[in-house]
């Protein structure tokens, strides 16, 4: 082991015990809110975060737009109407249960927020006049200013008002500690789950947190078909160490998970394939709604749902005759004719010189403010790499256009196995009061299947935090199997016992799982690559993992993620070998099965029998008001009256 120059103590298997109410895993948004929620009903919490709460997360460096706040006071659309067309869009592939929760919800969690200290309106009046402000609130509205739901917001200050707020009502918060495993009832696969474990990646220190209930708000996986080493960083939207932990850590204890076979096309990857995220040019989620030109200066027409040109551009912001309104954001992947929003078409690409770029100057003064100031400002990684870096390299949106890269006017298009797991993506299994399969444990924003942005984060960590400090209020605390402790102490430090110049380091092994995903679950799917793919990756787990080595805690947190990123990997594999039909709204093609989908989520969970699968109807939830109600009655009650 080398500890040359390490500049923290090393406490290799030294243990910490912790005890509390509710465990928290994760710090980003949905955490935060999560263990703020609990922490207000009176619970001991702790909470549990890889990195440094204050900025951690996908969220952690901002949000440029907060979406689905259906009950804000200037919307036209009720929780009700937004939640059906979120999944009409995706043909019923969707969490109904968590998408009505973000949009009944999610106007109350921003007001939260601004009570914390975060800035949600414009209160300096910065931008009187533009066409998406309302003058009343203050608000400043995005995309369909119409219906008025997706709310423009500074959400750089977002994280640091969660932080504060939590070290109010006194919570606990371990930060630089990479959670591991669950610990569970006896020890058992499918049991209660009545803790975790976890070590500290700067000392490499072991920790027991025991519970009574747990919320789990981990990262959706990463680096799954694409890695690189060399050029990681500012090409990844999410932080590049948001693998997936709570995904594998899930499976290994016996979770159940759906839509993990569906196939997401990349846009944004640690791979080096693509550009920081929005410091291309675009015209849509942030840059919306920019101007494109050709690379002789010729506009591009901007055209509504039904392909009529719109000359003036207020109009960019208000839906077709006899639309009710349309989808924008990060919130659907491909949007049905009926929802889609003004976009730029060229209508035939060679009349059109390429490049094409994204064109502030010829828009309003102010509206360029909003879009290169606000929302280039305060979008997630945007404030420095982009905003702040551009600017200092003399970029003025007022003379200069930035170009698209990619297809067309698309800002990125990659080959269809270089993809991520981005958009709508598979997750855990929930019912409405967010828990699991398994009792005690509770899970909320990236870790949910088809989970979604900040607003559908902080909604359903709110949401799960209190659901999971009612549970621990009549739960029973149950103490650690001791063997279960001592297995996963093996696990974590049996690296340290290597030989660095002999053994496998974890970038190495990283970029060998991103291989065989691409190679054997590429775009077509055969059932004989599916079962070649997981023999190997079976064969890693039990002849590579013994091999590798850890000389720090650093490589020793990279190489658990690795360990987590296989695991995955597998529980796609078997995802996709367990849907047998092709789907379209899963993006699933399996070679020679026809496109006759069941309209079923097809449910997976690892158990002491080996792999299992069940299917459930994707309407699975029932009547979205009524059991919001029922499940939510208290809430409703203190919350509005």
């Amino acid at each position: 082991m080398n500890h040359v120059n390490w500049p923290y103590p090393v406490q290799w298997e030294e243990e910490e015990y912790v005890e509390s109410d509710l465990l928290v895993l994760g710090g980003g948004v949905s955490g935060c809110m999560a263990a703020i929620a609990a922490a207000e009903k009176g619970c001991d919490v702790v909470l549990v975060e890889k990195g440094s709460v204050r900025r951690s997360g996908a969220g952690g460096s901002g949000c440029d737009h907060w979406e689905h706040a259906a009950t804000n006071p200037c919307s036209k659309v009720s929780p009700e109407e937004l939640t059906a067309a979120m999944l009409d869009d995706n043909d019923g592939y969707n969490n109904a249960i968590s998408h009505y929760i973000e949009c009944r919800e999610g106007y109350d969690r921003l007001l939260d927020i601004e009570s914390m200290g975060g800035k949600i309106r414009d209160s300096e009046g910065d931008y009187i006049g533009a066409l998406c402000r309302d003058e009343k609130t203050g608000f400043l509205f995005a995309y369909d200013c119409e219906n008025r739901f997706t709310l423009r917001v500074w959400g750089t200050t977002f994280k640091p008002a969660m932080h504060r707020r939590l070290k109010e009502l006194g919570v606990r918060i371990y930060e630089r500690v990479m959670t591991t495993s669950f610990l569970t009832e006896k020890g058992q696969i499918g049991q209660r789950v009545i803790g975790a474990t976890g070590v500290n990646t700067r000392t490499g220190k072991f920790y027991m947190f025991n519970s009574k209930a747990t919320v789990l708000c981990t990262s959706r996986p990463s680096r799954i078909w694409l890695f690189s080493s060399a050029y990681p960083g500012l090409s990844e939207f999410r932080p590049t160490q948001c693998v997936g932990d709570g995904h594998a850590m899930g499976w290994r204890s016996g979770a159940e998970f759906a839509m993990m076979e569906k196939s997401v096309r990349a846009e944004f990857s640690a791979a080096g394939k693509s550009y920081p995220p929005y410091g291309a040019g675009n015209n849509h989620n942030t840059w919306y709604p920019a101007s494109i030109v050709d690379a002789n200066g010729k506009e591009i027409p901007y055209k509504n749902r039904d392909g009529q040109e719109l000359h003036n551009f207020s109009d960019r912001f208000r839906p077709a005759p006899n639309q009710k309104f349309f989808l924008m954001g990060g919130n659907v992947e491909e949007p049905k004719y009926e929802y889609k929003g003004p976009e730029v078409y060229p209508d035939d690409e060679d009349d059109h010189a390429l490049p094409l770029y994204a064109d502030l100057s010829s828009i309003p003064e102010i509206e360029r403010r909003i879009i290169w100031g606000l929302m280039i400002g305060e979008e997630g990684k945007t404030k420095i790499p982009v905003y702040d870096y551009y600017t200092k390299a003399g970029f003025d949106p007022s003379k200069h256009v930035l170009q698209c890269y990619g297809s067309g006017w698309k800002s990125a298009s990659f080959m269809p196995d270089e993809r991520q797991l981005f958009g709508l993506s598979g997750g855990f299994m929930n019912d409405w009061s967010l828990g699991s399969n398994l009792e005690g444990l509770y899970v909320a924003g990236d870790v949910l299947f088809a989970s979604n942005c900040f607003g559908h984060a902080a909604a359903t960590g709110h949401y799960a935090g209190r659901h999971a400090a009612d549970y621990a209020t009549r739960a029973e605390r149950k103490e650690p199997y001791r063997f279960q402790v001592e297995q996963e102490k093996l696990r974590i430090y049996g690296p340290l016992k290597n030989d660095c110049m002999t053994g496998i380091d974890w970038r190495e092994l990283n970029e060998a799982i991103a291989k065989t995903m691409r190679l054997y679950c590429g775009e077509e799917k055969r059932d004989d690559l599916l079962n070649v793919g997981l023999r190997k990756l079976r064969a890693y787990e039990t002849d590579i993992l013994p091999r590798t080595f850890a000389g720090n805690p650093h490589e020793l947190t990279r190489l658990l993620e690795v360990h987590n990123i296989l695991t995955v990997s597998q529980l796609i594999l078997h995802s996709c070998l367990a849907r047998t039909q092709s789907s379209a709204p899963l993006n699933f093609f399996k070679v020679g099965r026809s496109f006759e989908d069941e309209g079923k989520l097809i449910v997976l969970s690892n158990t002491q029998k080996g792999v299992q699968n069940r299917e459930v109807p994707l309407d699975y939830y029932g009547s979205l008001a009524e059991n919001y109600e029922r499940y939510n009655a208290g809430y409703i009650r203190r919350r509005h009256g």
